[in-house]
């Protein structure tokens, strides 16, 4: 699917720094930096999960812990 992306100044800067750092073009810099923040939040969310049912399942603990 085509689409337009329109950046700042600054944007297309830090695209272009991307691009060059990897040796990349700036269409795989942009394709690239946005696998790696789905992924980035596809973690923290699961990190979240896991935080939220390891302090529900050891929540009497932590109280006693904390006591």
């Amino acid at each position: 699917m085509a689409m337009t992306l329109r950046l700042t100044p600054d944007d297309e800067q830090a695209l272009n720094l991307l691009a060059e750092t990897d040796g990349v073009s700036k269409q795989e810099a942009t394709v690239r930096a946005i696998h790696e923040a789905a992924s980035r939040r596809l973690r923290q969310d699961n990190l979240r999960t896991l935080s939220a049912d390891a302090r529900q399942r050891y929540a009497d603990l932590l109280n006693r812990l904390g006591q």
